[in-house]
């Protein structure tokens, strides 16, 4: 079992990072060239420097992958096609056609969601956060340009995101309404811990272009420190609380 990594925090908010790591377990063959690991397909590039920042500014917890998603993708449901893939943006990942999908399910995909689930009954948060990054472009195809900045998604329940829409095109950054993935197709942690529980989410994706060093995480580790704390003060004047 690969546990996940949790950061300890008071805050009302719980910041999650699905895709933190490029890690794969040594008695784990992909049978790729390592050089992909290093590749949006295999790591949210910058998500988790943002999510350690983030966390520590805010003293919020936060629960952070420690696998690659070329092991398993922990931002889909269980039963999804995608959930161990065999290509992601044109690469194969040749040795998973072959892989033991409830091994990896059980090393891996449950004890991160375990992990969520228990953090959400032990405090309660008023606001979810989730932190991802895209890639410009996409390889496949030679892909078109993604010109956001930074992207929101959300399903069903758009309290949150509405709110941070709002807060990011105020502050003239360019920004994604369900771009570039529709959370309503692309959303399987936030409509888990979030949306099946009744708490108001932030899904956000950075272009990881502009979080890929230091400086660029600490300079939107700032944006989104003041995009969190506002959303989650408007949601309490609004008279939403959790139970």
């Amino acid at each position: 079992m690969t546990a996940p990594r949790v950061i300890d925090g008071t805050a009302d908010i719980l910041i999650l990072c699905d895709h933190a790591s490029n890690a794969v377990p040594p008695d784990v063959d992909l049978g790729i060239d390592p050089a992909l690991l290093g590749k949006h397909i295999a790591v949210d590039i910058g998500a988790a420097a943002v999510t350690e920042r983030l966390a520590a500014g805010l003293s919020a917890p936060a629960i952070l992958a420690t696998v690659s998603r070329l092991v398993i993708d922990l931002n889909r449901e269980s039963d999804s096609p995608g959930l161990i893939p065999h290509v992601s943006d044109g690469h194969h990942i040749s040795n998973n056609t072959a892989a033991d999908r409830a091994e990896r399910i059980a090393r891996f995909h449950a004890p991160y969601h375990a992990a969520i689930a228990a953090e959400i009954r032990a405090r309660r948060p008023n606001l979810l956060v989730s932190v991802h990054s895209f890639t410009p472009r996409l390889e496949l195809h030679d892909g078109n340009d993604r010109p956001w900045e930074i992207g929101i998604l959300y399903n069903r329940d758009a309290r949150a995101s509405r709110l941070g829409i709002a807060h990011l095109t105020a502050a003239g950054i360019v920004t994604g309404d369900n771009q570039p993935y529709s959370g309503r197709v692309l959303n399987a942690t936030m409509n888990r811990h979030a949306e099946a529980n009744g708490i108001p989410y932030l899904g956000l994706e950075i272009r990881n272009d502009l979080i890929a060093d230091a400086a660029g995480a600490t300079r939107w580790t700032e944006s989104c420190s003041h995009l969190v704390t506002s959303v989650r003060d408007h949601l309490a004047q609004g008279g939403w609380r959790g139970s």
